[in-house]
């Protein structure tokens, strides 16, 4: 079984939902798990990688509610720090798209070495969003990530706060240091547009290519997925689905790129030269297969990715690509 360490923030989602009725003296708010790293261990698990999740949260009772969470899913937390429990309150819009107003801290202190003992044993390093942009913990992130290296290959997904880092030219440096560490990356049209106004996701996705990964792969919400690589692209509309809510879809769709990787046997030192020669009908199906875990996890309440069971194998998406 491929080994995975995810290294991010955990936070419970206070999710309001406007559209949802309450009687008069409810409130139509509900509380969940959440943090994209988190999301991406859970994605991760569900579809049968050994996953751990080097993280923070606090023995309190949002704490303990991630807990379960993680154990319920059977990922490994290496928990580190002192703060309380991070929470993001998320208010859905008309179109099940997600605001976000944070509390939040992140580091990790105290568990430096467990954590590096379990990147030392992966085969994959995942990471991103808030961990790898709000300090102290984002420098001990980039030096795990550095440190992994030598025995993993490793994803990154900026996943961008303005709420969090609002100074656009500084989380842009901070971007590309992650990028140039990174064999594969994931990042929103949202994100993209944010980070550099001044052109297209399409030559962004160019341009970090030039700073080292192998794979970048850009989302788009309704218009779906590009996956580009030296030697190829690949473009797809999204899935046709009844749209609950946008909660966690692209870690679902990172989560689920991982495993497809896993399956073509390019993750690891040893995978990389593979992840570097994948051909454009094994970008179609990763494409396809990451695109229908975000469907999957559009058609029902919060972020709640697939199992195995639900997505299938990556040779189950083949058709031929357009584009």
């Amino acid at each position: 079984m491929t080994a995975v360490t995810v290294i991010g923030e955990s936070l419970v989602d206070i999710i309001s939902d406007p559209r949802q009725a309450a009687p008069a003296l409810t409130r139509s708010v509900k509380a969940h798990p959440g943090g994209s790293p988190l999301n991406v261990a859970v994605g991760a698990a569900r579809l049968g990688l050994q996953t751990s999740l080097v993280t923070h949260y606090a023995d309190d009772r949002h704490g303990r509610m991630i807990e379960q969470h993680l154990q319920a899913n059977g990922v490994t937390a290496i928990v580190g720090g002192s703060a309380p429990t991070s929470t993001a309150t998320a208010t859905l819009s008309s179109d099940g798209s997600a605001r976000y107003a944070f509390d939040i801290s992140w580091d990790f202190n105290g568990a430096s070495l467990p954590a590096l003992a379990a990147v030392e044993g992966s085969a994959h390093v995942h990471t991103g969003s808030i961990a790898s942009m709000l300090g102290p913990g984002d420098k001990a992130t980039l030096a795990l990530v550095h440190a992994a290296r030598d025995f993993a290959t490793v994803s990154y997904d900026p996943n961008c706060r303005p709420a969090i880092s609002p100074n656009t030219a500084a989380t842009r440096t901070q971007v590309e240091l992650f990028v140039a560490a990174s064999d594969i990356v994931k990042a929103s049209d949202e994100d993209l547009s944010w980070l550099y106004p001044d052109r297209t996701p399409e030559q962004t996705l160019a341009a970090w290519l030039e700073l080292g990964p192998a794979l970048v792969a850009l989302t788009r919400g309704a218009s779906g997925p590009v996956v580009l690589t030296r030697r190829g692209r690949v473009e797809m509309p999204a899935e046709d689905i009844t749209l609950v809510d946008t909660v966690g879809a692209g870690d679902s769709f990172i989560a689920a790129l991982i495993s497809g990787l896993a399956q073509l046997e390019a993750l690891g030192p040893g995978g990389r030269k593979r992840l570097e020669i994948l051909d454009r009908e094994e970008l179609h199906d990763l494409a396809a297969y990451a695109n229908r875990a975000a469907a999957i996890t559009c058609s029902r309440p919060g972020a709640n990715p697939p199992t195995s069971a639900e997505l299938g194998s990556l040779t189950g998406s083949l058709t031929a690509p357009e584009g």
